[in-house]
């Protein structure tokens, strides 16, 4: 992760101003001051950085808990703008519920008005060894999903993982539609969705924050995926999403492969984000 986030020290910088120092309060500065005058931290830089990895992370743990499996089925629904790596994201999470931790698993691809996002789902299901519960192109996004949950029941299945269109924050109707989908699957299993993670791009920086205030306020999301962190030094986002929103990053891709999804570790991060 340091690698990734290293590839541009400018960008790096300007992003740790943006996002970081903002969200380290005239407070926490104080304190950390205090600390120092103290004796409570050692008046050296290595000290004084490592009390201040130990911030950056507690504020990039702001409501962390890891994803909930616990129901069977579990209803995890993804949502997120085009172009994030929403689909690719999905295909990578089945794969390891699948073949890591021997979980059986349904896909509903929910985003009928893509095509090639079928088309992509489809190749992840079998590439992980799930099963894929699709309708026509255009049909209704509510009754794919009810589809895939009814699937998922009826087969025993513990994991339904919903696909959404990449709908863009701006467009009304389809964050009404995103309601509607959540308010079908809530029919069958009453406290599902058990997780609506988001799917936001770390190249975005701001944009990425407003995005998730919107899905914040239509979906009640739970949690975030931030992808593409290995082409960015823009993790910062980690910290404005986790300050002013209370969502937390819950799972991290920095790259292409699939182990380069994996659980995002916030001390790990702050490590990375304040390395030299």
């Amino acid at each position: 992760m340091r690698e990734s986030l290293s590839k541009s020290r400018q960008a790096l910088a300007e992003e740790v101003s943006a996002s970081l120092f903002d969200r380290i309060d005239e407070e926490t500065w104080e304190r950390l001051e205090r600390q120092v005058e103290g004796g409570g931290v050692p008046a050296d830089g290595a000290a004084v950085q490592e009390r201040l990895v130990e911030i950056v992370a507690e504020v990039a743990a702001t409501g962390r808990a890891p994803i909930d499996l616990s129901a069977v089925p579990a209803v995890l629904l993804m949502v997120g703008v085009n172009g994030t790596g929403k689909t690719t994201t999905i295909g990578k999470l089945a794969w390891h519920l699948s073949k890591e931790l021997g979980l059986s698993v349904i896909l509903g691809a929910a985003d009928t008005y893509r095509a090639a996002a079928t088309e992509q789902l489809a190749e992840w299901a079998q590439r992980a060894g799930a099963e894929l519960v699709r309708g026509e192109a255009g049909a209704d996004p509510g009754a794919v999903a009810f589809d895939a949950v009814s699937a998922a029941r009826a087969r025993g299945a513990d994991v339904v993982i919903v696909d959404t269109a990449g709908r863009l924050h701006t467009q009304g109707n389809l964050m009404d539609e995103l309601a509607k989908v959540r308010r079908v699957i809530a029919k069958q299993i009453p406290e599902a969705p058990h997780e609506t993670l988001l799917a936001i791009d770390a190249t975005t920086g701001q944009n990425g924050l407003r995005q998730a205030k919107v899905f914040a306020e239509a979906a009640e999301v739970d949690g975030v995926v931030l992808t593409k962190l290995d082409g960015t030094a823009k993790g910062g986002i980690t910290l404005a999403i986790a300050a002013e929103l209370g969502i937390p990053v819950k799972l991290i891709g920095v790259g292409e492969t699939l182990e380069d999804l994996r659980p995002f570790d916030p001390d790990d991060f702050a490590r990375a984000l304040l390395a030299e």
